[in-house]
């Protein structure tokens, strides 16, 4: 069995909020709920992949110091 695409790019998505956050992607991991997918069922597929949030201030503080730079 293999993790299609998309249950990859949840992965990703897990350890880039984990990165960002600066906080522990094991319950992130742990939270996913993996489920056949595919004509042979041979694929996983994540239901519920994590949700990453930038605050907008973010972008106005890159923007900023790229101007000042």
């Amino acid at each position: 069995m293999k993790l299609s695409d998309e249950a990859l790019g949840a992965i990703m998505m897990a350890l880039q909020k984990s990165l960002m956050e600066q906080s522990d992607i094991v319950p992130v991991l742990k939270a996913m709920e993996f489920v056949p997918d595919g004509p042979s069922q041979n694929e996983l597929i994540i239901v519920n992949p994590p949700i990453v949030q930038i605050p907008k201030n973010q972008f106005k503080q890159e923007e900023t110091k790229k101007a000042t730079d």
